[in-house]
């Protein structure tokens, strides 16, 4: 990786993958030094004019891998109540369809897609074609991240690649035409470089900054006061303790006080959880600036649409408070409406 850290560097400023310090704490800010040429939105222009004039309420979709009719299945509950899904793709090295073929099957459901592209496991061979495709399927917006070492995950039978990182990739999707955003851990070390550093991925051609949980509403509000780009922090969505477990292994990951255990003691966790990610979406969408949130969170295998329908319960309150709901009249044709109340 050239322009670091990423978001695995613990509190101590240990590094992810072993038991020593993070290279790039030691070292002065490694600054963008490529151009930036763009050929403009593309697609993302409809995501940029609803950001004109509200947040955005985006949502993870928790569909199983190299399962379409798990896509169909956990797109129905959020048809209607979230701007765009966050397709992320898998930062390990678990299988899963390409990222622009995942965004074809998604769209087909009438939703629009924030396709998330890592470097992992591709040379920048691969990643041109994908960013091509993409570019090709008019996704609204990819979200470029660098993905976790090859040393984790489970395919030791695989050859590792890794060509380029995050901010290399932001350039090339820009290159492209693409709306681009980029990931932030404003909680990992180096705290005070986090801000300055998502300004090199915006000379590189990024546009917004999705936030890993950095605590509650004021350390996103104080993180974004000084973010040179518009942020969407995230929203976590815990309803059982294999989620839990899930979100307390990010490295970088600070949730709001009490949050899981105020889930987890409850007598009926999804509903808590449901609960406690409607109020805090709420305060994070009273952040003066913000863009937008992102609704996500650990899911396991098998219970993806239930999860869906959660997650659904989740985006509806918070689009309605947003100041608008999302419904289509058809696959590739949506309408802006006010709440009634």
């Amino acid at each position: 990786m050239t322009y670091g850290p990423c978001g695995g560097v613990g509190a101590d400023g240990s590094c992810e993958v072993g038991d020593f310090r993070c290279t790039f704490l030691d070292l002065p800010l490694p600054r963008w030094t490529g151009g930036r040429e763009t050929r403009g939105p593309g697609a993302g222009h409809e995501l940029l004019d609803l950001a004109a004039r509200r947040p955005l309420i985006v949502s993870m979709l928790p569909a199983a891998p190299l399962d379409a009719r798990s896509i169909t299945e956990c797109a129905a509950p959020l048809r209607g109540t979230v701007d765009a899904v966050l397709a992320g793709d898998a930062a390990t090295s678990r299988v899963q369809f390409p990222p622009a073929y995942r965004a074809r099957l998604i769209q087909d459901e009438g939703l629009r897609v924030w396709a998330g592209v890592n470097c992992r496991d591709r040379n920048r061979v691969a990643l041109e074609a994908e960013l091509a495709a993409l570019a090709h399927a008019g996704v609204a917006a990819v979200h470029c991240v660098t993905g976790d070492h090859p040393l984790g995950g489970g395919r030791p039978d695989a050859q590792p690649v890794f060509d380029l990182d995050s901010t290399r990739l932001v350039a090339l999707a820009a290159e492209y035409g693409l709306l681009v955003s980029v990931a932030e851990s404003p909680a990992a070390p180096p705290v005070e470089l986090r801000a300055e550093r998502v300004g090199e991925k915006a000379r590189a051609g990024a546009s917004f900054a999705m936030l890993q949980y950095c605590g509650g509403a004021a350390e996103v509000a104080a993180f974004a006061a000084n973010c040179p780009v518009p942020v969407l922090p995230g929203v976590p969505m815990i309803v059982d303790r294999e989620g839990a477990r899930l979100l307390r292994s990010f490295a970088a990951a600070v949730l709001p006080e009490g949050f899981t255990e105020t889930i987890l003691d409850a007598a009926d966790p999804l509903a808590a959880g449901i609960d406690l990610a409607v109020r805090h979406g709420r305060e994070l969408l009273e952040i003066p600036g913000i863009a937008g949130v992102v609704v996500a969170g650990g899911v396991a295998a098998g219970a993806e649409p239930a999860f869906a329908e959660a997650l659904g319960e989740v985006t509806r309150a918070l689009m309605l408070h947003a100041g608008g709901a999302l419904r289509p009249r058809g696959p590739d044709e949506w309408i802006m409406t006010r709440p009634s109340e």
